[in-house]
């Protein structure tokens, strides 16, 4: 683009709303699941804590494949591995659709992670690629704005098809939209030049789903048991994994998971910090509406509606966050925000079966308040402390680790929650299954205590100049 000047959004509208459609698809299915749970356990006859794994299978096939993202752009070009990926996350969500077990569509939850994984990083690149450089905070803001509603669209998607169609259709909806993006991106998605091809890293490949599945099921099975053989396999299988997983990637040149960047001790905080934010927030999206529907008796098109009280708080205070950070830093937003979190979930560890709506509202919007002052702020910290030369591979390694942490935090709570049940022996069932679920948001809210404390280490962060050997390196793959 020559005259730089002229630019505006009308100039790449047609590749933005490709990408916009993609990326909410698989969004939107990060969410729209939750609400289904109590359903799946019903249609199946199985558990909360196998039916979790419908979610948890998902996210750890998109932490998997998310490392992968730039590698298979240089290989194979970005405009086809974007329809490719698209047309892989449509064909799992019709195999989702036909699923006759729990097993079943577990597994075809994993091929659409497969499959999604890779369309936001490759969808944001192609974007960037196509933005000049004084207009990328512009295009940004707008590509922002579906990533925030899709979240808040999933519950109540998924509870109006639940109530008035069936749950197969929370899927099945995921077929005239990936076509619509496939005809989209074919049309107006540019094929870019092809950039030299850096080497696989195959045994990082394969060392880090193992290592993620097999520690978040031992996490899972641990939180119920953990003695138990199944949890200890799991829990050794995977701990040899990681190991494996750490030496490799120290020792590749070009790895898929930079893990050198831990080598700043600024980064390291706030990560740790993000992934406490990220347990606390999924295990509300995760676990809250399977209490509303179980214990307070709500439809799922009610719970959607109800669950949209944090959405809102998360929409409102995003874009306040952001602009803030600026002028204070991550510090005392991280400060305000978790107080925020800690007091809701505290709050909604001692509502009671019979408390009003007003009650479940409020703290949901508190949590969604807190997390929008949040998120923004410490994702932006965390790549303001990488070391100069690594960011450009930071953001898959951020991204496939919030996904693993997801998973482990769906897969661990819901085990504690399954563990609390079968503890209680209180003579009423509906005060022991509302107690348990008590219990787990006083858990999540002593997470987020954890998480204020350790906001008080954050601090501007000191940028080093390099954190790898830069002999036979190329810093820019």
């Amino acid at each position: 683009m020559t005259d730089m000047q002229a630019f505006s959004i009308r100039t790449i509208i047609g590749p933005l709303i490709a990408v916009v459609v993609g990326m909410v698809m698989v969004i939107l299915d990060s969410t729209i699941v939750n609400v289904a749970f109590p359903k799946f356990q019903q249609e199946f006859g199985s558990t909360l804590a196998v039916v979790q794994w419908t979610f948890t299978g998902y996210t750890l096939a998109l932490s998997a494949v998310i490392p992968l993202a730039g590698w298979m752009t240089d290989k194979f070009g970005a405009k086809r591995i974007f329809l490719t990926t698209v047309a892989l996350f449509t064909l799992g969500s019709v195999l989702c659709g036909m699923a006759q077990t729990i097993e079943q569509l577990i597994i075809f939850r994993i091929v659409q992670g497969i499959g999604g994984g890779m369309v936001t990083p490759i969808g944001m690149a192609v974007i960037y690629r196509l933005t000049p450089s004084h207009k990328i905070g512009e295009v940004m803001g707008v590509l922002g704005i579906p990533i925030l509603i899709a979240p808040a669209l999933g519950p109540v998607l998924s509870g109006w098809l639940l109530d008035y169609v069936s749950w197969q259709w929370i899927f099945l909806i995921n077929l005239p939209i990936g076509i619509i993006a496939i005809a989209l991106g074919m049309k107006w998605l540019p094929a870019f030049p092809q950039g030299e091809v850096p080497k696989l890293d195959t045994l990082g490949m394969i060392l880090a789903p193992l290592a993620f599945s097999m520690l978040a099921f031992g996490v899972g099975e641990g939180a119920v048991d953990w003695t138990s053989t199944r949890t200890v396999v799991a829990l050794t299988v995977g701990a040899a994994a990681l190991v494996g997983l750490i030496v490799t990637e120290l020792r590749h040149r070009q790895p898929l998971l930079e893990l050198r960047v831990f080598k700043s001790s600024d980064f390291t905080r706030g990560i740790l910090l993000l992934w406490l934010v990220q347990i606390a927030l999924f295990g509300v999206m995760v676990l809250f509406p399977v209490y509303l529907q179980t214990v307070r008796g709500y439809s799922p098109l009610d719970t959607g509606l109800i669950m949209l009280a944090q959405a809102v708080g998360s929409i409102l205070f995003t874009p306040v966050g952001g602009r803030m950070y600026d002028k204070v830093g991550a510090r005392p937003l991280a400060l305000i925000g978790l107080t925020a979190v800690s007091a809701a979930l505290f709050w909604l560890s001692h509502v009671s079966p019979e408390a009003g709506l007003t009650m479940l509202l409020l703290p949901l919007f508190m949590i969604g308040s807190g997390m929008g002052l949040i998120m923004m702020a410490l994702n932006t910290h965390v790549l303001n402390s990488a070391p100069r030369d690594l960011v450009g591979r930071v953001t898959s390694l951020t991204t496939a680790a919030q996904h693993v942490i997801t998973s482990f935090a769906v897969a661990g709570l819901t085990g504690f929650l399954a563990y609390r049940m079968n503890e209680m022996t209180m003579n009423v069932e509906l005060q022991s299954i509302a107690a348990a679920y008590s219990d787990t948001f006083l858990l999540t809210a002593i997470l987020a205590a954890i998480g204020i404390v350790l906001s008080l280490t954050l601090r501007k962060p000191q940028l080093l100049d390099s954190a790898v050997p830069t002999q036979g390196h190329d810093t820019n793959k």
